[in-house]
């Protein structure tokens, strides 16, 4: 059989994993490769055996025997280039977030809903085993019913700067960047509920701080320390139509000891934590157990989770299953992102 020909737009940092996925799926063939950059971009066609390369996304687009594309690119061309791709006849996966605005999400939704195309957002954290594993345990009832959960994301030194500190380009900071993987994952395992309202800060208070020494971190290639118009820091609590609530804070930069990350959730019947490693809590016999699931990764597995990111979308594309993180979700979770950045803008509690 032929294999499915995908192209790949976008080759920066993020687009390896899409790369290492594709090329490790028996049915797929890496067939173009695009990206401003024409000599990153010719690199990337030559380590993973694609035959055409680009730096006019049209171009790519216009190839006919492209099955399906990987958006890879900076957030402020997610919409503009999914669409395009949508209306070429592709199916699309879109790294997160899904675009920059509630409006452009819109639109992007109702080309997907027009063309009748798949389009899948990268929410790549749906698709790890320490998700699969609790969200067994969730829909079987063993957390009751989660009205609470708890998320954070901190750096405390951890401004990629380049077009990530550059808000035209990324749309915002930790929280646009980081926030929107464990609001996303926190809000899926809850039942994805209709969100109420969100009341939210940033704070733009010590900048990219290029000048720390002796602690390294990852840079973007375009790293520029003079750059940063986004914010240090986000916390947000979010409400929800069923009386549930989820309180999240991300940092790029902020005082902390050290990085933390832990998502949380609590039910009447039972709690979890998916980070930083799989835990259930659970109460039997007056007793209240701390469940310790045995596992390969007990915590998000990188690699692994783009590749199961990356068959399901080649799956669903060819309708042997359905995606985990179809448009309507990118578009509801682009409504809570925009609403906490309008929250902290306005000072007060935003209503959706």
């Amino acid at each position: 059989m032929s294999k499915i020909k995908i192209g790949i737009i976008g080759a920066g940092s993020i687009s390896e994993q899409h790369f290492t996925a594709y090329s490790h799926h028996p049915e797929v063939e890496i067939y173009a490769v695009c990206d401003l950059n024409e000599e990153r971009a010719q690199a990337k066609a030559e380590a993973y055996g694609a035959s055409k390369v680009f730096t006019d996304y049209r171009e790519l687009l216009a190839l006919p025997d492209i099955h399906g594309v990987s958006i890879c690119t900076w957030n402020n061309s997610h919409a503009e280039i999914s669409i395009a791709a949508l209306e070429a006849g592709k199916h699309v996966l879109v790294e997160k977030p899904l675009c920059q605005t509630v409006a452009e999400a819109l639109k992007v939704e109702e080309t997907v809903r027009r063309t009748g195309k798949l389009l899948q957002v990268g929410f790549v954290r749906r698709y790890a085993s320490n998700t699969e594993i609790l969200k067994k345990f969730i829909d079987a009832g063993d957390l009751g019913e989660i009205y609470y959960a708890k998320a954070s994301c901190l750096r405390r030194l951890g401004n990629p700067g380049g077009w990530f500190s550059d808000i035209k380009r990324s749309g915002g900071g930790p929280l646009i960047d980081l926030g929107v993987h464990i609001i996303d994952i926190c809000w899926y395992l809850m039942g994805k509920p209709k969100v109420k309202s969100v009341s939210a800060n940033t704070y733009n208070r010590l900048g990219n701080r290029s000048n720390v020494e002796h602690l390294t971190y990852y840079k973007a290639a375009d790293y520029n320390g003079a750059l940063n118009t986004v914010e240090d820091m986000a916390n947000a609590l979010i409400r929800f139509e069923n009386g549930a609530s989820l309180m999240v804070d991300v940092s790029f930069t902020l005082h902390a000891k050290k990085d933390e990350l832990s998502v949380k959730l609590y039910g009447d019947k039972g709690g979890a934590e998916l980070e930083p490693e799989l835990a259930i809590i659970a109460e039997k016999h007056d007793t209240i157990l701390n469940v310790a699931p045995q596992v390969d990764h007990p915590s998000f597995d990188f690699v692994a989770g783009f590749q199961q990111e990356i068959n399901y979308f080649i799956d669903s594309s060819l309708g042997r299953t359905e995606t985990r993180s179809p448009v309507e979700d990118g578009v509801e979770v682009m409504k809570i992102l925009c609403a906490i950045y309008e929250s902290a803008a306005q000072g007060r509690e935003i209503e959706l």
